[in-house]
């Protein structure tokens, strides 16, 4: 336990774009640092982001912000890292975590609240429901081994959760994927994607808005 909560003491006293190249913890490392964080303090720094990705945390149905409610705690943490380093462009975030959360810890206590919020299905901006057989094919095919089958991702990981996310969200992502624009994308799905066509990337955005959150762990 001393090492962990050295681990975590070290990497938060190095500067943001070191913290992002060098940050590699392990499973335990990242369970230390979930278990210590504080959901409480993370629901009062959140209200700064409110007005963008709402009280629920569940975002917006045009696409503009996603829904952060239930999403893994590894995935938020490390995507806030990221954008506060600069390798995730965001040009409209990143200001606000550079004043609003200072530090991983915030990052951590942010992302722990987060985490925990429930997931409802009815406030998800669903695709049009046209091509969600074409999707669910192209979807087993090349994304199910990283995301789950069920979209439910992989924490360990870093993988998102998919499933039950705002279909326009999930396009413009894949688009920005894609295309060069997003900045820290995985180099295994810029591969796998960059042949997709405009029609490939609305399937598989309209299967994956229209999966299911996953069910609750007990």
């Amino acid at each position: 336990m001393k090492k962990i909560l050295t681990f975590i003491i070290a990497l938060a006293a190095l500067p943001v774009a070191a913290q992002a190249q060098t940050w590699n913890p392990s499973a335990a490392e990242l369970q230390a640092m979930q278990a210590k964080a504080d959901p409480e303090r993370g629901e009062a720094l959140f209200t700064a982001c409110v007005g963008c990705h709402k009280k629920d945390a569940t975002g917006r149905s045009s696409g503009a912000y996603p829904r952060l409610a239930g999403q893994h705690f590894t995935v938020l943490l490390k995507q806030m890292k990221d954008i506060k380093a600069g390798l995730r462009t965001n040009p409209k975030m990143a200001p606000y975590i550079e004043d609003h959360i200072s530090d991983v810890g915030e990052m951590a206590d942010v992302a722990v609240w987060l985490t925990a919020l429930p997931i409802p299905e009815d406030r998800i901006g669903r695709g049009p429901g046209t091509s969600v057989d074409a999707g669910k094919v192209l979807f087993e095919r090349d994304c199910a081994q990283c995301h789950g089958q069920k979209g439910e991702g992989d924490a360990a990981r870093f993988y998102p959760m998919v499933a039950a996310q705002h279909y326009r969200y999930l396009l413009r992502e894949m688009h920005f994927i894609r295309d060069g624009d997003r900045g820290n994308s995985n180099p295994d799905m810029v591969k796998v994607i960059k042949p997709y066509r405009e029609a490939d990337l609305e399937a598989l955005a309209d299967y994956m808005s229209s999966l299911p959150p996953p069910a609750p762990a007990k």
